[in-house]
């Protein structure tokens, strides 16, 4: 799999363990590790430590790794239009503690919600002014606009963050689980999308969504699969599932496809 012009990635939550053992556990079986991290206000988080970072840029260097890193709120201004939003101070909590692991991208949501289904242009212009001023902001924290790859999301209208993109040069994250999810037939999506897209996200769907590749069609797999090859996507592809059975089954599903 090596030979694929990506580097094929999951997350760092495959084995029931810490960030560290995941990645001492992934090191040599993938090329990037999503890292997903998470902060309880007031409560527990799983910010790497400055040991934790020297050790995880060490299996990097030694194993041809990089990593990606998923902010973990929906990325908004507050009600203000200030940085003051939790979301920003969390993003920026994130940036300045992996930042010298000098991540592929940092994968991130916008706060859409509430205008996603909304006819009220003043309503949604206001949230897409809102929206280019986040990004610019973090940008300027991650070092460039082109370091955030801003993820599409399902239950959205497919165009939804494109006038957004189309003011600001971010990157992209194509979900392809969430096309799926959606009914969505992920190969124009992507063509139109690769040419910023720094990261891809593949996942299955049984009960939920983030399960294997192995519940998914063989034809759907391959087609995405053989259009990136086609394409010579040079990105990341995420497998992103979150248990040890589910990411050696999506493997096994990927070894029959390479």
């Amino acid at each position: 799999m090596k030979n694929n012009p990506f580097r094929l990635g999951t997350t760092s939550y495959i084995v029931p363990d810490d960030i560290l053992p995941n990645v001492r556990y992934l090191a040599g079986k993938v090329r990037d590790i999503e890292l997903i991290l998470f902060e309880v206000d007031d409560g527990p988080n799983n910010l790497p430590s400055t040991e934790v970072i020297e050790e995880l840029t060490t299996i990097a260097q030694e194993n041809d790794l990089t990593y990606t890193v998923h902010l973990p709120l929906d990325l908004k201004l507050g009600e203000d239009g200030s940085e003051r939003d939790l979301s920003l101070v969390k993003a920026k909590r994130v940036i300045d503690c992996t930042g010298r692991l000098d991540p592929w991208a940092y994968v991130l949501h916008l706060d859409g919600k509430a205008v996603r289904t909304s006819t009220d242009a003043e309503l949604i212009d206001r949230w897409q002014d809102q929206s280019v001023r986040a990004l610019e902001i973090v940008a300027e924290w991650a070092g460039s606009p082109e370091k955030l790859a801003v993820e599409n999301l399902e239950t959205y209208p497919l165009d939804f963050i494109q006038p957004v993109l189309d003011r600001i040069p971010v990157s992209r994250c194509v979900d392809v689980g969430h096309l799926w999810l959606d009914g969505h037939d992920p190969i124009p999506y992507l063509q139109a999308a690769l040419r910023r897209t720094r990261v891809i996200h593949m996942h299955g769907i049984a009960e939920r969504d983030h399960r294997s590749l192995r519940f998914m069609p063989h034809e759907k797999v391959s087609a995405v699969w053989n259009e990136l090859i086609r394409l010579n996507y040079d990105g990341v592809l995420t497998l992103e599932v979150f248990s040890e059975e589910d990411f050696l089954s999506s493997i096994e599903v990927i070894e029959r496809l390479s």
